[in-house]
C-alpha cells in the first residue's frame, strides 16, 4: 500500500485529506468562504485565490458578489493584502470601502487573462504595489 492512497477491496481509493486549523485553510475549501464589509454587512463569498507559483502565497482573492439563483454574479479580483480574516465570524473582511471594490476591475461571464497587464490594472486601481508575474 502507498502512503498517499490506501485501498480496500470493497471501496475506491481513499484520498488523504489535510485538516484545517485555526490559521490554515485547504485550498479546495476556499470557494464559498463568506466575505463581509468592514461594517459587518454580508458582501459575497470567495470564488478563488490566485496563488503565486514561485512563493506559494495568495496574491489575489477573487470575490463573487451579487446574483440570484446563480445568475447576475460578478467576480472581483482583490489584492490579498486588502482582506483581513475575522476568526470570530470565520469570514474574510474587505478592508476598503465597498463602493471602491464595486467600482474596481471585474467580470461577469468571461474571465480575463490574468497576465501582467491585468495584474497592473488591478494594483493601480487599488493603489497597491504591483506584483511581478514573470516566472523568472
Amino acid at each position: 500500500m502507498s502512503d498517499a492512497i490506501s485501498e480496500t477491496s470493497d471501496t475506491a481509493p481513499v484520498q488523504p485529506t489535510a485538516e484545517q486549523t485555526n490559521l490554515l485553510i485547504a485550498s479546495n475549501k476556499v470557494d464559498g468562504t463568506k466575505v463581509a464589509t468592514r461594517d459587518g454587512d454580508s458582501l459575497g463569498s470567495v470564488y478563488s485565490f490566485m496563488i503565486n507559483k514561485r512563493t506559494g502565497a495568495a496574491t489575489y482573492a477573487v470575490l463573487r458578489l451579487g446574483g440570484f439563483l446563480g445568475m447576475g454574479k460578478s467576480y472581483y479580483p482583490l489584492p490579498f493584502d486588502l482582506l483581513a480574516y475575522d476568526s470570530a465570524t470565520d469570514r474574510y473582511v474587505v478592508t476598503i470601502d465597498r463602493r471602491l471594490l464595486e467600482g474596481g476591475p471585474s467580470w461577469a461571464n468571461n474571465a480575463p487573462e490574468f497576465n501582467q497587464a491585468y495584474a497592473d490594472r488591478v494594483s493601480n486601481y487599488y493603489g497597491v504595489a504591483p506584483v511581478d508575474l514573470s516566472l523568472n
